[in-house]
């Protein structure tokens, strides 16, 4: 949250061997952080990013798109001020309405203006656009990185979160923490102080699902699909090919070193081609 940051907060981080920030940034105006919540403003926001640069290089920030008040100049807007702090990797989300939240409630009683699906492909089709010719390379569908660093430094990428996209093994710590190991996942209770009562008996409670071989493939295809790799064929078969081809040849998909990979309109219909290809 950019409220928390401080001078001495920043200190003790890196002092503790922290190297990389994620900064809930959301918005650069006021009145998208007002509507949205945020216990941040618009100045805090640029000033607390500039305190934050002075200790850490790699810096990664949130911008949400698709809000009812947002117009394509201001999500711009935001987007050349993210450019112009020289920020080196963007994590873009459209936004979403979550059942039982009070934006689902304001807008089912009509205190909200809804979410418009239109809206939200143009403005995703644009920042594309926009950071594409700024130097940064889109390597999965929210997520941005440029493509210029020092030398030694391996890019920008989030190697924390490519981890899930990769398939790789993970541990989770905490209240509501997933792990994974390869064929099966499981969940610690999210009860912050049944989880810590838990803990000082020495025990953690937590719910497990084994995965069987076709729920490791969908998932591989739900995450490979979202990168900019894409999906190896050489890990699922070739009988995907088959079941792509009219992605492909409407121009939602192509095929790229026998990998199967979104274009730009297909990523703003990647988790329905996902879907559509699991077996």
């Amino acid at each position: 949250n950019p409220a928390d940051i401080t001078a001495e907060k920043l200190l003790e981080w890196k002092e503790a061997g922290i190297n990389r920030l994620s900064i809930g940034i959301q918005s650069f105006f006021e009145e998208d952080l007002r509507w949205m919540n945020r216990a941040h403003n618009a100045k805090q926001a640029i000033d607390n990013l500039h305190l934050a640069k002075e200790q850490f290089d790699n810096i990664t920030i949130d911008l949400i798109y698709g809000t009812p008040q947002l117009t394509n100049d201001k999500w711009e807007k935001n987007v050349d001020t993210a450019i112009a702090l020289n920020i080196p990797h963007l994590s873009c989300y459209a936004l979403t309405v979550e059942p039982k939240t009070p934006l689902a409630k304001m807008i089912k009683q009509q205190q909200a203006e809804d979410i418009n699906p239109d809206k939200q492909s143009e403005q995703f089709l644009l920042l594309m656009g926009w950071l594409e010719e700024a130097g940064y390379e889109h390597y999965e569908v929210s997520n941005f990185s440029k493509l210029a660093c020092p030398a030694g430094r391996p890019g920008w990428r989030s190697r924390h979160n490519s981890s899930y996209w990769q398939g790789k093994k993970y541990i989770g710590i905490g209240p509501s923490a997933h792990s994974f190991n390869g064929t099966s996942r499981q969940w610690n209770i999210a009860h912050n102080s049944n989880y810590i009562d838990s803990i000082n008996r020495g025990m953690v409670p937590f719910e497990k699902e084994e995965l069987t071989k076709t729920q490791q493939l969908n998932e591989y295809i739900m995450t490979s699909l979202r990168t900019m790799e894409g999906l190896q064929l050489d890990r699922t078969g070739m009988e995907l090919l088959e079941k792509s081809k009219k992605y492909r040849e409407s121009g939602l998909m192509k095929l790229e070193n026998n990998a199967l990979v979104l274009t730009r309109e297909g990523k703003l219909l990647a988790d329905g081609i996902a879907a559509d290809l699991f077996f």
